[in-house]
């Protein structure tokens, strides 16, 4: 798996993983919450399953 998510993407992923979960920990929201898993492990691996098939990376040009 090549990283293709950059920096301010990883780091709004990891928030709004962290916060769909605790709303959902929380009872807040309903169990739909717990989808915030995926944005969290995404922005953790750096890596997002779909940003491939749409031809997309976030992140920078590394410089040869």
């Amino acid at each position: 798996m090549k990283a293709n998510v950059g920096g301010i993407d990883r780091t709004l992923r990891i928030l709004v993983g962290i916060a769909l979960i605790a709303l959902a920990a929380t009872g807040t929201v309903g169990a739909w919450g717990w989808i915030g898993v995926v944005p969290l492990v995404t922005g953790l691996f750096k890596f997002c399953p779909f940003y491939p098939m749409l031809g997309m990376s976030t992140c920078p040009m590394e410089k040869k």
